[in-house]
């Protein structure tokens, strides 16, 4: 396990001390929480665009696809 030293504006300190204890959790398992939640929300974000580029220039294969899914008495 790693060492992580972050300076924080005192109040901000104070507040997540403060949010820690109303969680009822050390304020380093929140941190590590937190943490966690940003990094599955940035491999989130990250496969999403992989998949967008994957299938950029692509609109026309797509929409056939979906006009063909819809079924003929489904077509606007």
């Amino acid at each position: 396990m790693t060492a992580l030293t972050v300076r924080l504006p005192d109040d901000k300190h104070r507040r997540l001390k403060a949010l820690a204890k109303s969680r009822g959790t050390p304020l380093n398992r929140l941190i590590d929480e937190m943490t966690t939640l940003m990094l599955a929300e940035f491999d989130a974000e990250t496969r999403f665009q992989v998949r967008a580029a994957r299938g950029a220039d692509k609109t026309e294969i797509g929409l056939a696809l979906l006009e063909k899914a819809a079924g003929p008495d489904k077509v606007a």
